[in-house]
């Protein structure tokens, strides 16, 4: 019991917070979960606490609540807590160590893990190397930021996993100390969070944290566009990249071939993924296997069994030799584009939805050679057509099942069918998983 006589701040009493409370009080510590949110959101943490005897202060209790020096001897936050908000600073004003679940939980296990960050990828790069090492014979499983927190994981679990597959967003790293995985993964960067962080710079800093306690017996497996941005690191570097000009990575894909240090070691004709991004997560998942001794062949076979999350970049079918791919999950511009980019068959494009402001002209670059045709929905289809129409064919449909019968008859063998928006879905649908349903369903129906 290593906490015992003491008393634990948790803040937040979501997912992550009520697995950072339990965790806690196995542990032996006197806990009291602290959220200021809306009551209705907690009754099951509510149900949780007094079925495990927590404390929970909520809504304008947790509002109300003073902190002396001495109350707490330890704060754990929720991922998307900021230390520099009003609770949390009611704790360090008051001397009180702030520490993140992240953080606090990987102090309580032994069991070896993958630490995967980036700015776009990192659920599908989580699943797959969870897929990978399950499909090779070794138990894993995707936790952190998406899946079980890790916390949530060690209570309801245990120590049984011989490789946990992290997913780390940058808020998490903002609070680590010690957190210190075998082997890191970098996927890519872009801007993003900027509503969090006051520039570029400072998102930048919070993600190269997750290299700050490896050491030269660890691993970083990192995108090759990035090592000159990510500098010195102390680890061993393994690097990925499907990109035509960083072929000598050390793990790289080109037309529709894996290589491991310019040698072919597979091929994607198995694998329902789609887009070269994919192509990269799947390098990076395969990068960690090799680390760990796994054969090529055993971890290909893993990645061909894995079926990708819906809606993102998923393949539906492929009806006379034109494939349908819904990636609804793409409500802004950035995911469209790195969508265009990605796929190596012509595209013709199925976008558009709610009006959310934004300005698509810096997607022009990206439609030439790439995009045949495009049909468009939803509020903002008149404005894309504007925005587009001197480059490519545009066409203009009410619906969902109307949008795929014009852009299969736009199509050929040997293209591709995408519904990528580029916005949200609110005009139309209830989210982006009913307008991705809506054209599986209408992709399905053609005949």
């Amino acid at each position: 019991m290593l906490f015992t006589g003491q008393h634990f701040a948790i803040l937040g009493a979501a997912r992550s917070g009520l697995g950072a409370a339990r965790l806690a009080a196995r542990n032996g510590a006197k806990v009291t979960l602290i959220d200021e949110g809306n009551l209705a959101k907690f009754a099951h943490a509510m149900e949780t606490a007094q079925a495990e005897g927590l404390n929970i202060l909520l809504g304008d209790d947790a509002k109300a609540l003073t902190v002396n020096p001495g109350d707490f001897q330890l704060a754990i936050l929720s991922p998307g807590f900021d230390v520099n908000w009003a609770l949390p600073k009611k704790f360090s004003d008051a001397g009180t160590k702030l520490t993140g679940e992240m953080e606090f939980a990987s102090t309580l296990t032994k069991m070896e893990m993958t630490a995967i960050t980036g700015t776009n990828g990192k659920s599908t790069t989580t699943e797959l190397l969870a897929a990978v090492f399950n499909g090779c014979g070794l138990r894993s499983i995707p936790c952190g930021n998406h899946g079980l927190a890790i916390s949530e994981l060690l209570v309801d679990h245990g120590e049984v996993f011989d490789m946990l597959a992290n997913e780390v967003s940058s808020f998490q790293l903002e609070t680590i100390e010690t957190f210190h995985p075998h082997i890191s993964m970098w996927l890519n960067f872009a801007p993003d969070h900027l509503d969090r962080y006051p520039d570029e710079a400072a998102y930048f800093a919070a993600k190269r944290r997750i290299f700050m306690n490896q050491t030269v017996s660890d691993w970083a497996i990192v995108n090759a566009l990035d090592v000159e941005l990510l500098g010195s690191l102390k680890p061993l570097v393994l690097t990925f990249s499907a990109q035509p000009e960083h072929e000598d990575a050390t793990f790289a894909y080109r037309d529709g071939q894996f290589f491991h240090q310019g040698h072919v070691f597979g091929d994607a004709s198995r694998i329902t993924l789609r887009g070269r991004h994919n192509m990269e997560n799947v390098l990076a998942a395969i990068a960690a296997g090799w680390i760990k001794g796994l054969t090529f062949e055993k971890m290909l076979a893993a990645v061909a069994a894995y079926e990708p999350p819906a809606h993102r970049c998923q393949l539906v079918r492929e009806w006379h030799g034109i494939e349908f791919i819904n990636d609804s999950k793409a409500t802004n511009l950035h995911a469209l584009e790195s969508c265009v980019r990605s796929l190596e068959r012509p595209i013709v494009l199925i976008a558009g939805g709610k009006e959310k402001g934004l300005d698509y002209h810096p997607l022009r670059a990206a439609i030439p050679g790439k995009v045949q045709a495009m049909v468009l929905i939803g509020e903002i289809a008149g404005t894309l057509a504007d925005t587009f129409g001197d480059l490519v064919p545009c066409q203009k449909a009410k619906g969902m099942a109307e949008a795929v019968t014009l852009a299969a008859a736009a199509a050929k063998a040997g293209d591709a069918v995408v519904l990528s928006p580029g916005t949200s879905s609110f005009d139309m649908y209830s989210g982006y998983a009913e307008r991705g349903n809506k054209f599986r369903d209408a992709a399905l129906a053609l005949r």
